[in-house]
């Protein structure tokens, strides 16, 4: 009996390392209570040694055979340029870096209904409509259910197939038949292979499932998106080595009673990551927003104290945000602080720099700073726009309407240079505002400009005239 006993390991599911025994740290990563036992298959099974896979353990049989590699010099190498193709959405391709890579594994995560399975399913409906093969499998639905959300939201091309299935063995057999040029997984915490003893979703699983799917895709040339679940602290689940894997890394972000959805990237070995793509969610599916600025500025309010617009640069594409503030009373010894849409920490920090260095007692006051539209945002260039909302709330003196305001304020109450100044005001004065707030530092090298008046400050101390 002692002999048929499984052998089990401990893995830790922040990183994926694994230990002969429980720890309550992990050796690896640092990280507390990560450690889960799954058990571990054979030696002689699978195909980490069988099959001459190496590190990314493909499965024996799959169609796709490991090639023996030689060392070359860099002189050797055949220089090629990655084939992009278009996804139908120009967000998308605007985050991914100008479209789709062949050969790339893209991961898309998000919280449970945000949108990921619709934003993929729309996806391979365009990209089949633009005469791509697309492969969609689905883990968690019924071909029926499919369809359902499919005629929902639009006409499917012969170009699109479906299936649903879990097998990584049955998966990877019939991709050399069908030969599609993309491939969408949903989800890969749904895949499991039979040469892994353990269940499901866990840590082995899903760094297997995905070390397949990377090889096929190098060798191959076939694209795949896969969808990634998140935890409860609002990252992937499954072992961290499951984004250092992919080539990109995608988190589709927003508020699920909320209509609107970011896209934001934090991994692209082929492009910027600073890059988001806004989408609206309606009845028919996702819809893009093509001008993020108009839609944040949707229904601020008009001549009320406490309401700045500032400009923040997301990647290449400047956006105007309302920042508004509300500074009352505070009934209690210690002050409240609330921050929405932007670094509670920062905000914080700002207004200590207020009551040192323009002597407004804050402390006195509880502070509640909101970024209008759901779209969080941190670049340092909001600071002088908070500073100035902050400002307009404990005075109760409203702004002119036609005001914008951009630059970082650092501990001395300075208003540093901030980047990409003359793409922020043509943006301004686009939606029809005539006056902007400025770091002084950014006069230098501004070209011809439209017809808007600009005022450099080059500290806090010289915004009161603004506020009078």
């Amino acid at each position: 009996m002692a002999g048929n006993k499984k052998k089990t390991a401990f893995f830790c599911q922040s990183c994926g390392y694994e230990s002969s025994k429980w720890v309550g740290q992990c050796p690896a990563c640092k990280e507390w209570n990560t450690m889960v036992e799954e058990p571990v298959r054979p030696a002689g099974r699978g195909s980490r040694k069988g099959s001459g896979a190496g590190m990314y353990g493909a499965a024996a049989g799959t169609g796709y055979a490991a090639h023996r590699q030689r060392p070359v010099r860099l002189h050797q190498i055949e220089r090629t340029q990655k084939n992009r193709f278009s996804t139908g959405f120009e967000e998308l391709d605007r985050v991914l870096g100008g479209g789709a890579v062949e050969g790339s594994l893209v991961l898309v995560g998000g919280d449970p209904g945000i949108g990921k399975s619709t934003l993929l399913l729309q996806t391979s409906l365009h990209m089949a409509a633009e005469g791509h093969s697309v492969l969609y499998i689905s883990g968690e639905e019924s071909l029926a259910q499919i369809a359902m959300r499919a005629e929902r939201i639009g006409q499917a091309s012969d170009q699109l197939r479906f299936l649903s299935e879990t097998n990584l063995e049955t998966i990877t057999e019939i991709l050399p038949t069908e030969k599609p040029q993309a491939v969408v997984i949903d989800s890969i915490q749904t895949m499991y292979s039979d040469e892994v003893a353990s269940a499901p979703g866990s840590v082995s699983q899903v760094r297997e499932a995905t070390a397949v799917l990377l090889r096929i895709a190098k060798e191959t040339g076939i694209t795949f998106f896969i969808v990634g679940h998140v935890t409860k602290e609002g990252t992937v689940a499954g072992p961290r080595v499951l984004e250092h894997m992919v080539d990109t890394v995608l988190y589709f972000e927003g508020d699920r009673f909320a209509s609107y959805r970011v896209l934001r990237g934090v991994k692209n070995r082929f492009g910027s990551t600073n890059e988001i793509g806004v989408f609206e969610m309606r009845q028919e599916g996702l819809t893009e927003v093509k001008n993020p600025s108009e839609y944040l500025l949707s229904g601020r309010p008009r001549g009320a104290s406490g309401s700045v617009i500032t400009c923040s640069i997301e990647g290449t594409r400047p956006m105007l945000t309302e920042v508004q503030a509300l500074v009352v009373r505070s009934g209690y010894g210690y002050p409240k602080r609330q921050s929405t849409g932007t670094d509670a920490n920062r905000v914080g920090v700002l207004m200590a720099v207020l009551e040192k260095r323009l002597s407004v007692p804050l402390s006195e006051y509880d502070a509640y700073i909101n970024l209008a539209g759901g779209i969080r945002q941190t670049e340092p260039a909001l600071d002088l726009g908070i500073v100035m909302a902050i400002l307009s709330s404990f005075q109760n003196r409203p702004l002119p309407d036609d005001l914008i305001a951009f630059g970082e304020v650092g501990l001395s109450g300075e208003v540093r240079s901030v980047s990409m100044a003359e793409q922020r005001i043509r943006e301004a004065a686009k939606l029809g505002f005539h006056k902007c707030i400025l770091p002084r530092a950014c006069m230098k090298g501004l070209g011809n400009l439209p017809d808007i008046e600009l005022y450099p400050v080059g500290g806090i101390g010289e915004l009161g005239q603004y506020l009078s």
